[in-house]
């Protein structure tokens, strides 16, 4: 059902076109998933039998306001006995997905609920992978121990692979910092709420030059404790909050 290599905006458009009852979705729906930035899709239930070939998809989509709508997608035909091609209907509702599905079954016995703690996890994923730093603001330099408040920076953090004695000497010589936090956000991971934030902690050394640093402050721990991890670069904090949350 699913293509690596589909966008968004192929995988929405497969979507309507192949489906009988598209029309039947609200111009409010369709006019939000005209601004989706990104989709995840998953098999969330499935029934087959001689008489009747059945699967739900869940597919969530991210918006530019960064809230989610979820369709559900619904394929049936005839069983194995009995083949027929493939119909699909969309649901932007999952009550009325979930009524769908039992008048094909026949009761709602073999029919789950559609809604579960997923859907929220998908809606992280996705939120995290296409979050973005907001526009940054003009630095302004501050002389107040800067070559002490980096070492500070460095001294807590616990990764094992924070920055080593080369930036640490490198570091020495700044005389002015400038601290930015440039992501916030709650997850949950395993089960638990878990916060992170990135701050990018900028030095100018004594030959003029700019150099920072990436401080991952979390909370996602087995204990709940606080922990903070610093990098060299950018990319490389992000990818380990990424790690964090478990998103691949």
């Amino acid at each position: 059902m699913s293509d690596p290599y589909e966008t968004t905006e192929q995988h929405l458009e497969r979507l309507l076109r192949c489906a009988l009852n598209s029309f039947e979705l609200s111009d409010v729906t369709v006019d939000r998933l005209g601004t989706a930035l990104a989709h995840s899709s998953s098999l969330h239930s499935s029934h087959h039998s001689s008489v009747l070939h059945r699967e739900t998809y869940r597919h969530t989509y991210l918006l530019s306001d960064g809230t989610a709508l979820t369709l559900w997608e619904l394929v049936h035909g005839g069983g194995r006995e009995l083949p027929a091609p493939l119909r699909h209907e969309l649901y932007d509702d999952e009550g009325d997905a979930q009524i769908a599905a039992a008048r094909l079954a026949g009761s709602f016995r073999d029919t789950p609920a559609l809604g579960d703690d997923s859907l929220r996890e998908d809606l992280e994923a996705l939120t995290l992978l296409m979050s973005v730093p907001p526009a940054p603001l003009p630095r302004t330099y501050a002389r107040d121990n800067s070559a002490d408040h980096a070492r500070r920076v460095l001294r807590r953090a616990e990764n094992g692979d924070r920055p080593g004695a080369r930036t640490a000497g490198l570091l020495r010589t700044a005389f002015a910092h400038h601290i930015t936090q440039v992501f916030g956000r709650q997850y949950r991971v395993d089960g638990r709420d878990a916060g992170f934030t990135l701050y990018e902690h900028a030095f100018l050394l004594l030959d003029g030059s700019e150099t920072s640093l990436w401080e991952v402050e979390h909370t996602a721990t087995p204990d709940g404790r606080h922990m903070c991890e610093v990098y060299d670069d950018e990319q490389t904090a992000r990818l380990a909050m990424e790690d964090r949350t478990r998103i691949c």
